[in-house]
């Protein structure tokens, strides 16, 4: 009697379990068996030694159904937690589309910032050069006035070289003047003296000559001939002097002229150069505040790039971890389905021995009985199988599947 219970009672057990664990590379492992709703056979008493034997079995049995029960419990608490823990540790995935119109302005203005400041290194570059062909001319322009400053310099000693033969030329013509003077009021003298002289005599000398020249007329000849050596000697030294003059005025005009045109373009680029080092300065000011800018905007790209990738690293060694509980809880579960089959192998091994166990004792039931009646009675089938499915599922699709036929019993 106590076998046959235990026989109902295995009869009685849940006939179907499924259990899954997910994940990135997981193994999903899924048993089912199917049998009848309840045992038709009926069992007689058996002996002592098969007695203990059952009833070993079925401590066995239930000690296994325990394990079994107490397995399925742990391994939905650690599916329950292994939930929680993907729900609760999922990466959040931030929305930056928002931040994609703030990023591409940012990096426009960094485009135009990175092309304004490569057109002003051009403009700087140019206003180099453009101050070092001042600078060039300036230089000339210095040289030039040197130049002509020496020059002027050379014309005024000449100039003054020139009055001093003027001055001297000018005394001489005085003291010549004098010296004539002199001269003739010495040959007055003389000639009222002799004058005198002729006229106080009375001697009458008659001589045999040439007759006298007029020595007035003598003096007067000498005297226009000094006369006009002087004022040719004057008028050659008044045309020289003027020719000269006229000379040193012009090339005074022209180094005046000159003179003044290069201190007006000196003035011009002392202007334009003072204006290109303002201009350069302010370059150099927008220069360094779009690079400290650029800088900046690095910076603090670069700061969140850093914190993106840590949290990418943090993830990642979070993914491991999950990958390793998840390989391990299918490992754990893979041993427990092999446990399982092994116990419902057992199983129908001890179904099986049952209904041997039974259909011999109605066989002796069945012989002693001595009545010609053949009564057809319902045979009761009991069919077993069992079916392990491998399911293989990588980022939540099954990639491959696999079936396992098991053991398969058919009992009449």
């Amino acid at each position: 009697m106590t076998a046959r219970m235990s026989s109902r009672s295995l009869y009685s057990l849940p006939t179907r379990r499924s259990a899954s664990v997910h994940g990135d590379g997981s193994v999903r492992a899924s048993y089912a068996s199917t049998g009848p709703a309840a045992a038709a056979a009926a069992a007689a008493p058996l002996g002592g030694s098969e007695k203990l034997a059952m009833q070993n079995l079925n401590d066995r049995l239930a000690a296994y159904l325990n394990q079994v029960r107490a397995l399925e419990a742990s391994n939905g608490e650690w599916e329950r937690k292994i939930r929680e823990w993907l729900e609760k540790k999922s990466p959040d995935v931030r929305d930056y589309s928002k931040y994609e119109a703030v990023i591409a302005d940012l990096r426009n203005k960094i485009s135009a910032a990175t092309k304004n400041n490569a057109r002003l290194m051009l403009d700087i570059d140019n206003s180099n050069l453009a101050a070092s062909d001042f600078k060039y001319k300036l230089e000339n322009e210095k040289n030039m006035r040197t130049a002509v400053e020496s020059d002027i310099l050379g014309l005024r000693r000449t100039l003054d070289d020139l009055t001093m033969t003027r001055s001297d030329l000018e005394m001489q013509l005085e003291g010549l003047t004098e010296e004539l003077a002199y001269l003739k009021k010495s040959h007055a003298e003389e000639l009222a003296a002799l004058r005198n002289n002729v006229s106080g005599s009375s001697v009458n000398v008659e001589v045999d000559a040439k007759p006298q020249e007029d020595l007035n007329r003598v003096l007067e000849d000498v005297r226009r001939q000094y006369n006009g050596i002087a004022e040719k000697n004057r008028q050659e030294m008044d045309a020289w002097y003027k020719a000269k003059f006229d000379d040193l005025n012009k090339k005074m005009a022209s180094s005046t002229e000159t003179l003044q045109t290069s201190r007006s373009e000196i003035n011009d680029l002392k202007r334009t150069l003072q204006a290109l080092q303002i201009e350069l300065q302010s370059q150099l000011s927008l220069k360094a505040a779009c690079e400290g800018t650029l800088a900046e905007t690095e910076g603090r790209y670069n700061n969140q790039l850093s914190q993106l990738q840590a949290r990418v690293n943090a993830l990642e060694v979070e993914l491991s971890q999950m990958k390793a509980d998840i390989e391990r809880q299918a490992l754990d579960y893979q041993t427990l389905l092999n446990i399982k089959t092994r116990l419902q192998m057992e199983i129908a091994e001890y179904r099986r021995l049952l209904d041997g166990e039974d259909q011999s004792k109605s066989v002796v039931t069945a012989s002693k009985t001595k009545t010609e009646i053949k009564e057809e009675k319902p045979q009761t089938v009991i069919t077993q199988r069992t079916r392990v499915v491998i399911e293989k599922i990588v980022d939540g699709k099954v990639v491959s599947r696999e079936e396992q036929p098991g053991t398969e019993i058919i009992k009449k």
